[in-house]
């Protein structure tokens, strides 16, 4: 599940950063609106910030990390603004999103990924399938 399709098709924010140029989200709303199908099981989130998910719904967290010249490259071709691209760059200098997970979840259930090359995809997904196929195993489902 890609929480921002579900965030623009659900009207699940509560306005708009200009100086960010992006939809502010309401967190309760999204918890509110994923949790029938997060108590369900089986599905993946992917988000950029997880401290407001519920500990409940996740079995393992993958946080992606990337060289800081590689996101400045990704970040300047997407068009992102000045000061967007700056604080962007700050959090992955300082592993804002490592730490908040660390600080959300358990530590043993948080992992972090290399994002660096096309390469690191498909090693991330072969991972992640490994990962899935042994919690299946141990636990019957």
């Amino acid at each position: 599940m890609l929480l921002p399709n579900i965030l623009l098709t659900g009207q699940l924010y509560d306005g708009y950063d200009e100086e960010y140029d992006c939809p502010i989200l309401d967190e309760d709303r999204v918890v509110d609106e994923l949790e029938n199908q997060m108590s369900e099981g089986g599905v993946i989130v992917d988000y950029h910030g997880c401290d407001f998910f519920p500990e409940r719904w996740f079995h393992i967290v993958f946080v992606l990390k990337t060289d800081n010249s590689v996101l400045y490259k990704r970040l300047e071709t997407r068009g992102y603004n000045e000061k967007k691209l700056k604080d962007n760059i700050q959090c992955e200098i300082f592993q804002v999103l490592y730490e908040e997970a660390l600080a959300s979840y358990k530590e043993e259930i948080v992992h972090q990924l290399p994002s660096d090359k096309p390469e690191d995809l498909e090693d991330n997904i072969n991972q992640i399938l490994k990962w899935i196929e042994q919690w299946v195993k141990d636990h019957g489902s």
